[in-house]
């Protein structure tokens, strides 16, 4: 990492319940912004790209096109590559890198992804001026990340109010915005794009199997990933907070009218 750039922290981790929900994001679900630049030929870079399962849908779209996955976890990038070789894709291929310094000369790729990454970064702006870079004259900067303060839930649940509340003190102890999807469009003009088009998304949870989904990814989340690692270390709660808090997930998640909403603001911004 370049010598003035902090050391990031993960505010998820690498927790089995963490993996499990990011490998649950496909390209349709979670990059559908993306899929009209995705043509055969295309060559792309996805930045952070976790267990790769929206690299690996890539790499089908783009075919015969290269697709390189990167992520900062040694471990997250054999899962990877072992689900590329499950789907017998093979013109996908994952690498470790740092986001502030990629490993590419200038002007390699039509397209550079990032999904759900700058909003755990200390500086996000440095972040996409370094994407930009290896980015063709003319290609594509697309990103997309959620907004915590913009997310909504029925019924009120005090215990959901506390997990957001915590929520954004670890991401923000951590020197992270946890309210990324509102300062895309700020954050991409800052790293001198002047073509920013931005769109949004929400992800939805408000059928029964969709409520035990997530409450149950969430409730694993508070009491066993970094999120309680960090919550607890930083005092900023106790393991009674965190039990209630995952118990109030649970309750939330055996409603039968719960709804819960999460934005996500997205650019495609052009090199």
């Amino acid at each position: 990492m370049n010598a003035q750039q902090p050391e990031d922290v993960y505010t998820h981790g690498h927790h089995e319940s963490v993996v499990r929900a990011h490998a649950s994001r496909t390209v349709e679900n979670s990059a559908a912004f993306v899929m009209p630049h995705l043509t055969p030929g295309t060559s792309v870079l996805d930045v952070g790209c976790g267990p790769g399962s929206i690299t690996c849908d890539f790499a089908g779209l783009v075919a015969p096109g290269q697709v390189i996955g990167l992520d900062r976890s040694p471990d997250i990038v054999a899962q990877a590559a072992e689900l590329a070789s499950e789907r017998g894709v093979d013109n996908v291929s994952f690498q470790t890198g740092n986001i502030y310094d990629l490993d590419f000369e200038d002007e390699t790729f039509d397209l550079v992804h990032a999904h759900q990454v700058l909003q755990h970064l200390t500086d996000p702006v440095a972040a996409l001026r370094e994407m930009r870079r290896v980015a063709k004259p003319g290609a594509i900067v697309a990103v997309r990340d959620a907004d915590f303060h913009g997310m909504s839930w029925y019924p009120e649940v005090p215990e959901l109010d506390d997990w957001m509340e915590l929520y954004q003190k670890i991401a923000r102890r951590n020197g992270a915005e946890p309210d990324a999807g509102r300062r895309l469009v700020s954050w991409a003009q800052q790293a001198g794009f002047t073509q920013v088009a931005p769109t949004s998304s929400n992800w939805l949870y408000a059928t029964a199997q969709q409520r035990a989904w997530q409450s149950r990814v969430w409730s694993e989340r508070v009491l066993h990933s970094a999120f309680a690692e960090q919550a607890l270390e930083y005092g900023l709660a106790n393991e009674a907070d965190l039990a209630r808090i995952a118990a109030g997930w649970h309750r939330w998640g055996a409603t039968e009218d719960g709804y819960f909403l999460i934005p996500n603001g997205e650019v495609i911004a052009r090199a």
